[in-house]
């Protein structure tokens, strides 16, 4: 079984026209019922989140000045999403969504959030898109729960994980790997972390091989005893950010070659979806979809098989 991680107040009544495609998340949720991944006996859905974890986390005043709606206008313009009620109540359930997704991966060696990936959240500040680090708050709670003492977090979202580099530049317990367009958001990049350049314009094969030619020796240096794995999709060629080639077919190699790397060390991982922009709600989710079509293929057929699904093309339209 692969654990799905998802709660309906993930989608949120947002302004029209928006940058950010909220309804993206209710988008995904859909498509994976409809091909049939998203069923009630793997859906797991995350409770409130900690507020006394995230405060261990995050600088406990700017976790409280962001729930009272007290952020500065500079600050909400920083992170780019209006602020309400809903916001809140969606923001502290997606970081416990990636908590839980964490839990399960332990138990079961690979689980998938149907959101997740706010990577530029710094400790006292959130920019991007990105109010609290889940990635941070997860692998933390995993520390402190004793379920890992040695944690990587592979990042292939198109922008630089900069906030994730940040929380961990000084740790030894989390090693941060990000696989980012050099020619693109944040425009000051972080140096901490293992930092991979993509050029500007990789189509599938460059990028693939870009990958594939550092992950072994990462996890073989590094060894790692659990994996958080960002699998942005806004290296698409189709995304409105992105400024990368991949193709569908590209990110479901980039995305399976990885979650096969990961089974085959036998290092449990947690999957969330990170960044992917489309006017088209449907279409980004269909992109995001292929993390979590890619992990079911894995754990069906071994770590040993590579081929892609027979139905990869008929679901990736």
């Amino acid at each position: 079984m692969l654990p799905l991680v998802y709660h309906e107040n993930y989608s949120i009544p947002f302004p029209d026209g928006h940058r950010f495609p909220m309804g993206k998340f209710a988008c995904l949720a859909e498509y994976l019922i409809e091909i049939g991944l998203l069923t009630q006996a793997n859906h797991f859905i995350p409770s409130p989140l900690s507020l006394e974890l995230l405060m261990r986390v995050h600088e406990p005043q700017y976790v409280q000045r962001f729930i009272r709606g007290q952020l500065s206008q500079k600050e909400e313009r920083e992170i780019g999403l209006p602020w309400s009620e809903w916001l809140v109540e969606r923001t502290l359930r997606a970081v416990s969504g990636t908590v839980l997704t964490a839990e399960l991966a332990h138990k079961y060696g690979i689980a998938c959030h149907l959101a997740g990936g706010t990577h530029h959240a710094h400790p006292s500040y959130g920019s991007g898109f990105c109010i609290f680090n889940d990635l941070a708050v997860a692998a933390t709670s995993m520390i402190e729960q004793g379920k890992a003492s040695n944690i990587m977090i592979l990042d292939c979202d198109v922008h630089q994980g900069d906030g994730t580099a940040a929380f961990f530049a000084d740790h030894s317990q989390v090693a941060t790997v990000s696989w980012h367009c050099e020619e693109n958001y944040p425009s000051k990049k972080q140096l901490a972390g293992i930092n991979i350049a993509i050029p500007k314009g990789a189509g599938d094969s460059q990028y693939l091989a870009i990958v594939s030619s550092s992950l072994i020796e990462l996890l073989e240096q590094y060894r790692p005893d659990f994996i958080f794995y960002d699998a942005g999709v806004d290296v698409h060629k189709e995304d409105r950010l992105g400024y990368v080639e991949l193709t569908d077919a590209g990110i479901y190699e980039r995305d399976f070659y990885i979650l096969k790397t990961c089974k085959e060390h036998e290092i449990p991982v947690a999957v969330v979806i990170g960044g992917g922009y489309d006017r088209n709600e449907m279409n980004v989710a269909k992109r995001h979809s292929l993390v979590h079509q890619a992990a079911n293929e894995v754990l069906k057929r071994g770590a040993n098989k590579s081929t892609k699904p027979q139905s990869f093309r008929e679901t990736v339209k």
